[in-house]
């Protein structure tokens, strides 16, 4: 059986599940469930901390997992990303008290708290900048406060919890994360199990990202409307009952489908649909 490690808990967890179910995999009913077997798809999923994940991969322990590639970073793992999932998307930025620094290179001899410690110290040995790291758990922004750092570095989304601090970002971002599936490095690249594992998740994001649409026209109109709706090889179009009509079906990307409709509908296009795709393979 393929074996999946995949996040126990966090903002990984549930997108990663509801992904993974969309895929067609079983997945555990209770947060208690440390192992779950799906016999019928010869996969064996593991609910692990998301911070160990990339651990357990690169030890050869698990064959694949999903975790954030801020995680894989700082665990210092000999994993690697092979497809990113498009959610628990985030920043990594440096924050401090206003005038305390304006850009990375005023960071040297300066004490940085974060619950990221390997992407901190990667990054300032990258720029050869010399400041001391101290790791905190959970929220770093008392850090400033009690006299532990004078900068920290942690994910920021809105920045409402920094202000609140009396904290503002500096600096170029340290880096941009998002949910991703991990191997080991230097892992089977072709192993069949792990590529069909891969093409189901591909097509539960190509599933999000298109709808399909279906829409009648008249035949002077065509070329003009398959312009709007190209699809990825090209449209299916069935002449009508109507003399001068033809039913043409698509897949056009999801965030363009109104504006889609609307062009069409200005070029004479009637009765146009838009339905959600449960699942794809292209």
């Amino acid at each position: 059986m393929l074996r999946i490690a995949i996040p126990n808990k966090g903002s990984l967890s549930g997108p990663a599940s509801a992904m993974l179910h969309e895929a067609g995999y079983q997945q555990r009913k209770e947060s208690k469930e440390l192992v779950l077997v799906d016999p019928q798809n010869e996969v064996e999923f593991f609910y692990l901390r998301p911070k160990d994940i990339a651990i357990y991969v690169s030890a050869g322990r698990l064959d694949i997992g999903i975790t954030g590639e801020d995680l894989l970073i700082d665990s210092g793992a000999g994993a690697e990303p092979i497809l990113p999932l498009g959610f628990a998307r985030s920043t990594f930025r440096f924050a401090a008290k206003p005038g305390t620094a304006t850009s990375v290179e005023d960071l040297a001899g300066k004490t940085i708290a974060t619950s990221y410690e390997g992407i901190v110290a990667k990054f300032l040995a990258e720029r050869g900048i010399d400041a001391s790291v101290v790791h905190l758990d959970g929220a770093v922004e008392t850090a400033i406060e009690l006299g532990v750092a004078q900068v920290i570095a942690d994910v920021v989304e809105t920045g409402t919890s920094l202000r609140n601090a009396g904290l503002e970002v500096f600096g170029e971002p340290i880096m941009t994360s998002e949910a991703v599936v991990i191997r080991r490095t230097g892992a089977e690249a072709e192993d069949p199990k792990v590529q069909q594992f891969l093409r189901r998740l591909q097509g539960v994001l190509v599933a999000r990202s298109y709808v399909m649409m279906d829409y009648d026209c008249r035949v002077e109109h065509l070329e003009q409307a398959v312009a709007l709706t190209p699809g990825l090889e090209s449209p299916t179009v069935s002449p009508l009952h109507h003399e001068g009509w033809v039913a043409v079906r698509s897949m056009v990307a999801a965030k363009e489908a109104q504006r889609i409709m609307d062009d069409l509908y200005a070029l004479g296009a009637r009765a146009i649909l838009t339905t959600a795709i449960h699942a794809c393979r292209l």
